[in-house]
């Protein structure tokens, strides 16, 4: 999760609002040269000083945090979405009150704290209590561009995630809407987040299981998966035209799964 309060402190992001993203990786080198590779990252020092931490730069903004913990803690490599509420406590009460799970916390850290959870089909995702900047998703090469949550009954799930985060409340800040098959949040106007329907918590493929997918932008979808693949990562889900741009899915080495995306 470093880079939080590395992103310039600043209250402006709404509850519920995707914040930050994240890599847990058991080697923090590989994951770099692998990720300098497809999305042109370059690296600074994670804001604790510790030993394994960086924040991705794209352009010279921090984009993502990695961190070197998966092996220590026996855990699959994987990436978290990170969204902003205004009261841990509150929220996490909220998560287990719906029939969710909160793996770990509300824990304090750096300048917030935060708290890892698990939606009631299974997807992973993480809240953040703390200043953090007005983080948009944007079509900036190397950033991320969107969220997308694959899940049994979408529907289902953007109630959860909408009572969760109490987006009702925020006075016309969250706009809810059925579009291209899918279910799409939209904080001030910006896309942030998409429910689809498909994936079953029991299927045996983590790639078709209920999680949170991250978009990170690319200029050219073929390409950066051609560099993915010469890098030592793998494509699993083919470049293919969408309704949101060109898409693919990605592994990095490590079995990290990714999305890439460009206009079309």
């Amino acid at each position: 999760m470093s880079g939080l309060s590395a992103m310039g402190a600043t209250p402006r992001a709404v509850q519920g609002a995707p914040c930050w993203v994240s890599l847990m990786v058991r080697d923090l080198e590989a994951a770099q040269a692998f990720y300098g590779a497809v999305l042109g990252w370059e690296y600074e020092p994670g804001d604790q000083g510790r030993r394994g931490d960086s924040i991705a730069l794209a352009q010279g903004l921090p984009v993502a945090g990695l961190r070197e913990t998966a092996q220590q803690m026996g855990m699959p490599v994987s990436w978290t979405a990170y969204f902003k509420v205004d009261s841990a406590d509150s929220v996490v009460e909220r998560i287990r009150e719906r029939g969710a799970t909160v793996a770990v916390g509300p824990l304090a850290f750096s300048k917030g704290r935060v708290a890892w959870a698990a939606d009631p089909a299974g997807a992973v995702f993480a809240i953040w209590e703390g200043d953090v900047a007005n983080w948009q998703f944007t079509r900036s090469v190397g950033a991320p561009t969107r969220l997308e949550l694959r899940t049994r009954d979408p529907f289902a799930m953007a109630l959860f995630y909408g009572e969760v985060f109490e987006w009702d409340t925020d006075q016309g800040t969250h706009d809810i809407r059925y579009e291209h098959d899918q279910v799409i949040l939209r904080i001030g106007g910006h896309s942030v987040a998409h429910y689809s329907g498909g994936a079953v918590e029991s299927a045996p493929d983590p790639r078709v299981r209920p999680r949170w997918h991250i978009y990170f932008f690319v200029d050219d979808v073929d390409a950066a998966a051609q560099r993915a693949t010469e890098a030592g990562g793998s494509v699993v889900a083919p470049p293919s035209n969408s309704p949101f741009g060109r898409v693919a899915g990605l592994r990095d080495p490590q079995g990290g799964l990714f999305d890439i995306a460009s206009d079309v």
